[in-house]
């Protein structure tokens, strides 16, 4: 392995790092869109999210594949530093995930539960008989 094939893989470890933190930035927009309930906004970070994970799963495997086919030198190692930040990067990027998915599966059985309040809603209206007046009510099952 030679010093531009090196230099190479820690330009592509710094692209890496740097669409971590975009995923980390779409992540929180999808937060603050479902907050204001802003679906358009949801639905492009949610595609933008699609475009960065597909960009950074080509990175690894454009990174990982030198290393895996050639013994380990002290020149196929990346940077120390650049490996510490997309570290941190990353840990803070899975924790920034599981609260997403914790939001969104919440949102799942709120929104499960709605429709099923919705569908049992039977709309029916009741009149009272005899000499009362007609008096109206809507009848629910939960």
């Amino acid at each position: 392995m030679n010093f531009g094939d090196a230099q190479n893989r820690n330009r592509k470890a710094a692209e890496y790092l740097q669409l971590l933190g975009a995923l980390a930035a779409e992540l929180e927009k999808a937060l603050s869109a479902i907050a204001q309930n802003a679906l358009p906004d949801l639905e492009e970070s949610v595609v933008n999210q699609q475009a960065l994970s597909g960009r950074l799963t080509s990175l690894v495997t454009q990174i990982c594949i030198p290393l895996e086919t050639k013994a380990p030198t002290s020149e196929s190692s990346l940077d120390e530093d650049l490996i510490q930040q997309i570290r941190s990067a990353s840990d803070s990027l899975q924790q920034l995930n599981r609260r997403y998915a914790a939001l969104l599966q919440h949102s799942s059985r709120s929104v499960a539960q709605m429709v099923g309040l919705f569908n049992s809603v039977r709309g029916q209206i009741q009149e009272a008989s005899g000499s009362r007046l007609k008096v109206q009510t809507w009848s629910c099952q939960v």
